[in-house]
Protein backbone atom coordinates (compact mmCIF):
# COMPACT_ATOMS: atom_id res chain seq x y z
CA UNK A 1 0.00 0.00 0.00
CA UNK A 2 1.07 3.62 -0.80
CA UNK A 3 1.38 6.01 1.45
CA UNK A 4 1.85 9.85 1.00
CA UNK A 5 4.81 10.89 3.73
CA UNK A 6 5.14 14.25 2.80
CA UNK A 7 2.60 15.64 5.81
CA UNK A 8 0.30 14.06 8.05
CA UNK A 9 -3.02 15.13 7.61
CA UNK A 10 -4.46 16.63 10.59
CA UNK A 11 -8.17 16.28 10.41
CA UNK A 12 -10.13 18.72 12.89
CA UNK A 13 -11.36 17.39 16.32
CA UNK A 14 -13.90 19.01 18.38
CA UNK A 15 -12.31 20.14 22.21
CA UNK A 16 -13.01 18.41 24.94
CA UNK A 17 -13.62 21.28 26.79
CA UNK A 18 -15.57 24.53 25.18
CA UNK A 19 -13.65 27.41 24.68
CA UNK A 20 -10.16 25.13 25.12
CA UNK A 21 -8.66 24.15 21.61
CA UNK A 22 -6.80 21.22 21.18
CA UNK A 23 -3.06 21.53 19.74
CA UNK A 24 -3.48 20.67 16.23
CA UNK A 25 -0.88 17.32 16.27
CA UNK A 26 -2.93 16.07 20.07
CA UNK A 27 -6.44 16.29 18.31
CA UNK A 28 -4.96 13.99 15.19
CA UNK A 29 -3.39 12.05 17.56
CA UNK A 30 -6.60 12.17 20.02
CA UNK A 31 -8.88 10.66 17.39
CA UNK A 32 -6.68 7.96 16.57
CA UNK A 33 -5.82 6.53 20.00
CA UNK A 34 -9.72 6.90 20.70
CA UNK A 35 -10.84 4.42 17.47
CA UNK A 36 -8.18 1.93 18.40
CA UNK A 37 -9.91 2.38 22.18
CA UNK A 38 -13.24 1.83 20.99
CA UNK A 39 -12.39 -1.46 18.30
CA UNK A 40 -10.22 -2.98 21.87
CA UNK A 41 -13.57 -2.91 23.17
CA UNK A 42 -16.02 -3.96 20.99
CA UNK A 43 -13.36 -6.90 20.01
CA UNK A 44 -13.44 -7.61 24.01
CA UNK A 45 -17.17 -7.41 24.13
CA UNK A 46 -17.72 -10.02 20.87
CA UNK A 47 -14.47 -12.30 21.20
CA UNK A 48 -16.14 -15.24 22.42
CA UNK A 49 -19.41 -15.27 20.25
CA UNK A 50 -16.78 -14.64 17.20
CA UNK A 51 -14.24 -17.54 18.56
CA UNK A 52 -17.26 -19.82 17.44
CA UNK A 53 -17.70 -18.92 14.07
CA UNK A 54 -16.10 -20.68 11.54
CA UNK A 55 -14.60 -17.11 9.97
CA UNK A 56 -12.74 -16.43 13.26
CA UNK A 57 -9.27 -17.25 11.63
CA UNK A 58 -9.08 -14.07 9.78
CA UNK A 59 -9.26 -12.35 12.89
CA UNK A 60 -7.42 -15.00 15.10
CA UNK A 61 -4.03 -14.80 12.32
CA UNK A 62 -4.16 -11.02 13.20
CA UNK A 63 -2.76 -12.43 16.85
CA UNK A 64 -0.92 -14.88 15.78
CA UNK A 65 -2.98 -17.75 17.46
CA UNK A 66 -6.22 -18.94 18.35
CA UNK A 67 -5.58 -19.71 21.71
CA UNK A 68 -8.57 -17.42 23.55
CA UNK A 69 -6.85 -16.75 26.92
CA UNK A 70 -3.66 -15.23 24.85
CA UNK A 71 -6.09 -13.04 22.73
CA UNK A 72 -7.74 -11.51 25.62
CA UNK A 73 -4.50 -11.26 27.48
CA UNK A 74 -3.56 -8.66 24.78
CA UNK A 75 -6.61 -6.89 24.18
CA UNK A 76 -6.73 -6.01 27.90
CA UNK A 77 -3.07 -4.83 28.02
CA UNK A 78 -4.08 -2.73 24.25
CA UNK A 79 -6.57 -0.97 25.96
CA UNK A 80 -4.76 -0.45 29.15
CA UNK A 81 -1.85 1.45 27.14
CA UNK A 82 -4.30 3.27 24.95
CA UNK A 83 -5.99 3.87 28.00
CA UNK A 84 -2.97 6.01 29.21
CA UNK A 85 -1.88 7.19 26.38
CA UNK A 86 -4.90 8.89 26.21
CA UNK A 87 -4.63 10.63 29.69
CA UNK A 88 -1.13 11.86 29.00
CA UNK A 89 -2.61 13.62 25.60
CA UNK A 90 -5.35 14.69 27.58
CA UNK A 91 -2.75 16.28 30.35
CA UNK A 92 -0.48 17.57 27.53
CA UNK A 93 -3.66 18.97 26.11
CA UNK A 94 -4.56 21.11 29.03
CA UNK A 95 -1.14 22.82 29.80
CA UNK A 96 -1.30 24.32 25.76
CA UNK A 97 1.22 22.49 24.40
CA UNK A 98 1.36 20.32 21.50
CA UNK A 99 3.65 17.00 20.51
CA UNK A 100 6.52 17.95 18.45
CA UNK A 101 7.56 15.63 15.46
CA UNK A 102 10.16 13.60 16.04
CA UNK A 103 13.24 14.40 14.13
CA UNK A 104 14.97 11.19 12.63
CA UNK A 105 18.91 11.07 13.10
CA UNK A 106 20.83 10.40 9.86
CA UNK A 107 24.49 9.20 10.82
CA UNK A 108 26.52 10.01 8.27
CA UNK A 109 30.25 8.48 8.10
CA UNK A 110 33.45 10.70 7.65
CA UNK A 111 35.09 10.77 4.73
CA UNK A 112 38.49 12.01 6.45
CA UNK A 113 38.09 9.89 9.76
CA UNK A 114 41.22 10.43 12.04
CA UNK A 115 43.93 8.23 12.46
CA UNK A 116 43.37 5.41 15.18
CA UNK A 117 45.11 6.67 18.18
CA UNK A 118 48.05 4.41 20.44
CA UNK A 119 46.17 2.73 23.42
CA UNK A 120 48.26 5.14 25.51
CA UNK A 121 46.10 7.99 23.88
CA UNK A 122 42.78 6.32 23.79
CA UNK A 123 40.22 7.26 26.42
CA UNK A 124 39.01 5.34 29.38
CA UNK A 125 35.71 4.67 29.14
CA UNK A 126 33.35 4.06 31.72
CA UNK A 127 31.01 1.24 31.95
CA UNK A 128 27.63 2.07 31.73
CA UNK A 129 25.55 1.57 35.18
CA UNK A 130 23.33 -1.75 33.76
CA UNK A 131 19.59 -1.00 33.92
CA UNK A 132 17.45 -2.89 36.37
CA UNK A 133 15.81 -5.68 34.58
CA UNK A 134 11.98 -6.20 33.88
CA UNK A 135 10.14 -8.83 35.16
CA UNK A 136 10.16 -12.47 33.78
CA UNK A 137 7.82 -12.71 31.00
CA UNK A 138 7.27 -8.73 31.12
CA UNK A 139 6.47 -8.48 27.26
CA UNK A 140 3.89 -11.60 27.38
CA UNK A 141 0.76 -10.38 28.79
CA UNK A 142 -0.54 -13.82 29.87
CA UNK A 143 2.49 -13.64 32.57
CA UNK A 144 3.08 -9.99 33.03
CA UNK A 145 0.26 -7.66 33.05
CA UNK A 146 1.26 -3.93 33.46
CA UNK A 147 -0.82 -1.87 35.78
CA UNK A 148 -2.52 1.50 34.58
CA UNK A 149 0.50 3.19 36.75
CA UNK A 150 3.14 1.30 35.33
CA UNK A 151 2.00 1.74 31.47
CA UNK A 152 1.34 6.01 32.36
CA UNK A 153 4.81 5.98 33.06
CA UNK A 154 5.73 4.21 29.70
CA UNK A 155 4.00 6.08 27.37
CA UNK A 156 5.25 9.27 29.16
CA UNK A 157 8.77 8.25 28.73
CA UNK A 158 8.16 6.77 25.18
CA UNK A 159 7.54 8.36 21.50
CA UNK A 160 3.97 8.13 20.93
CA UNK A 161 4.54 6.33 17.43
CA UNK A 162 6.14 3.82 19.25
CA UNK A 163 3.44 3.46 21.79
CA UNK A 164 0.79 3.57 18.75
CA UNK A 165 2.73 0.66 17.45
CA UNK A 166 2.48 -1.31 20.52
CA UNK A 167 -1.30 -0.43 20.73
CA UNK A 168 -1.73 -2.08 17.45
CA UNK A 169 0.17 -4.86 18.21
CA UNK A 170 -1.56 -5.97 21.04
CA UNK A 171 -5.49 -5.21 19.72
CA UNK A 172 -4.16 -6.82 16.12
CA UNK A 173 -4.31 -3.82 14.03
CA UNK A 174 -3.49 -4.89 10.54
CA UNK A 175 -3.77 -2.70 7.43
CA UNK A 176 -6.73 -5.02 5.68
CA UNK A 177 -8.91 -4.12 8.80
CA UNK A 178 -8.79 -1.07 8.51
CA UNK A 179 -10.22 1.82 6.17
CA UNK A 180 -7.54 3.04 3.81
CA UNK A 181 -7.28 6.31 5.00
CA UNK A 182 -7.20 5.51 9.06
CA UNK A 183 -4.29 2.97 8.18
CA UNK A 184 -3.07 6.25 6.48
CA UNK A 185 -3.51 8.05 9.72
CA UNK A 186 -1.72 5.05 11.91
CA UNK A 187 1.23 4.85 9.37
CA UNK A 188 1.73 8.68 9.30
CA UNK A 189 1.63 9.12 13.14
CA UNK A 190 4.39 5.88 13.63
CA UNK A 191 6.56 7.62 10.56
CA UNK A 192 6.36 11.73 12.11
CA UNK A 193 6.22 10.53 15.71
CA UNK A 194 8.94 8.05 16.07
CA UNK A 195 7.27 4.33 15.97
CA UNK A 196 9.70 3.33 13.29
CA UNK A 197 7.73 4.15 10.07
CA UNK A 198 4.87 0.95 11.15
CA UNK A 199 8.16 -1.38 10.39
CA UNK A 200 7.54 -2.77 13.98
CA UNK A 201 3.85 -3.79 12.89
CA UNK A 202 4.85 -4.88 9.92
CA UNK A 203 6.69 -7.04 10.72
CA UNK A 204 5.05 -8.22 13.90
CA UNK A 205 1.73 -8.85 11.38
CA UNK A 206 4.38 -11.21 9.17
CA UNK A 207 5.85 -12.76 12.22
CA UNK A 208 1.98 -14.19 13.57
CA UNK A 209 1.01 -14.62 10.53
CA UNK A 210 3.93 -17.45 10.14
CA UNK A 211 2.83 -18.66 13.57
CA UNK A 212 -0.28 -19.14 12.65
CA UNK A 213 -0.34 -21.34 9.53
CA UNK A 214 1.78 -23.42 11.80
CA UNK A 215 -0.77 -23.09 14.03
CA UNK A 216 -3.84 -24.07 11.69
CA UNK A 217 -1.40 -26.91 9.83
CA UNK A 218 -2.11 -29.00 13.13
CA UNK A 219 -5.57 -28.83 12.85
CA UNK A 220 -7.37 -31.26 10.59
CA UNK A 221 -10.99 -29.20 10.31
CA UNK A 222 -9.99 -25.67 9.83
CA UNK A 223 -11.20 -25.14 6.11
CA UNK A 224 -11.26 -21.17 6.67
CA UNK A 225 -9.12 -19.71 3.29
CA UNK A 226 -8.10 -16.19 5.66
CA UNK A 227 -5.12 -15.76 3.60
CA UNK A 228 -6.81 -14.95 0.18
CA UNK A 229 -10.10 -12.72 1.39
CA UNK A 230 -10.86 -9.75 -0.42
CA UNK A 231 -11.82 -6.67 1.23
CA UNK A 232 -15.43 -7.16 1.01
CA UNK A 233 -15.57 -10.59 2.32
CA UNK A 234 -13.22 -9.02 5.44
CA UNK A 235 -15.42 -6.27 6.12
CA UNK A 236 -18.17 -9.33 6.07
CA UNK A 237 -16.40 -10.98 8.77
CA UNK A 238 -15.67 -8.24 10.80
CA UNK A 239 -18.77 -6.18 10.63
CA UNK A 240 -17.14 -2.97 9.48
CA UNK A 241 -13.65 -1.84 9.26
CA UNK A 242 -11.46 -0.03 12.26
CA UNK A 243 -11.91 3.66 11.65
CA UNK A 244 -15.96 3.22 10.81
CA UNK A 245 -18.40 2.92 13.70
CA UNK A 246 -18.03 -0.84 14.92
CA UNK A 247 -20.86 -3.19 14.00
CA UNK A 248 -21.84 -6.61 15.63
CA UNK A 249 -21.95 -8.38 12.44
CA UNK A 250 -24.03 -11.36 15.22
CA UNK A 251 -25.96 -8.54 16.53
CA UNK A 252 -30.11 -8.80 15.87
CA UNK A 253 -31.65 -7.07 13.24
CA UNK A 254 -33.29 -4.33 15.33
CA UNK A 255 -37.14 -5.09 14.76
CA UNK A 256 -38.67 -2.50 13.06
CA UNK A 257 -42.77 -1.64 13.45
CA UNK A 258 -45.55 -2.35 10.91
CA UNK A 259 -45.04 0.01 7.48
Amino acid sequence: MEVDTSRPTLPADPPDHPGTPVPEHIAFLLHAVRTLLGYGHHLLATIRHRAAAPTFPTIAACFGTANLATILAHLHRGILRAAALERMLLARSATGRDIDFVTRRIRMEDPDPAPAASPAEQPVTRKATPRPSLPHGSDDPEIFMPTPEDLDRQVRRRAVGRTIAEICNDLAVVPGLCTPAFWNGLFEIMHYFGGGGGVPVMREKRRREQAFIQEQNKKFDSTWDWLRLKPDEIRQVLGFFIGEPPVDPFAPPLATGPP
